[in-house]
């Protein structure tokens, strides 16, 4: 069991061995976290909820009804619907998808992920063109990761620009849906 505080709110956490970070809550989720303000007007999707920070933390400020969470690993989404209820919000929808497959929900104002940043490409690179496709127009979409250089070309050709924060040596994205079309189609 981890127990934290974040954004001021008390949380406590089963973890599976095989989940991500499953000794203590990963510092690039709480530096992500940590430069998101979320309001009583946001849809908000966790995309890879692990075990369910992310998604839980929004759920306790803005209401469950206004999250989804999605993980591919079935054992994620067990974990992460025990710890909704465990921390009283189980009304969360949570769902066991390969990123976007099995998501139906759309017009997003927030995109949080901490993407599998040590493999290929391949997986972010669905989060992030598929996830510009479920925000709404002004929507942002939020990712975490060690690595600057690919992230940030692959979100400027996708969004048309995005802010990099650096936090403890994790790179915070956040890039912002101003059209409804690709920034450059040709990179995309």
């Amino acid at each position: 069991m981890i127990t934290s505080t974040i954004k001021d709110i008390s949380l406590n956490f089963k973890t599976l061995p095989d989940v991500f970070s499953p000794t203590q809550i990963d510092k690039g989720t709480l530096a992500m976290l940590s430069v998101v303000d979320f309001t009583l007007a946001d849809k908000i999707l966790d995309l890879g909820c692990g075990y369910g920070v992310v998604g839980i933390t929004a759920a306790k400020i803005i209401g469950p009804q206004n999250v989804v969470m999605s993980d591919i690993q079935r054992k994620a989404v067990i974990i992460s619907q025990e710890n909704a209820a465990l921390n009283g919000v189980a009304e969360i929808k949570i769902i066991q998808s390969d990123g976007f497959a099995n998501i139906r929900d759309s017009e997003f104002t927030i995109i949080l992920c901490n993407p599998p940043y040590h493999a290929d490409f391949s997986v972010p690179k669905h989060f992030i063109e598929k996830g510009f496709n479920r925000l709404m127009l002004g929507g942002k979409m939020y990712m975490v990761t060690k690595r600057k250089d690919w992230y940030k070309n692959k979100l400027t050709a996708i969004f048309g620009g995005v802010k990099v924060h650096e936090i403890d040596g994790y790179f915070i994205f956040c890039a912002e849906k101003r059209s409804m079309k690709y920034a450059n189609t040709k990179k995309a």
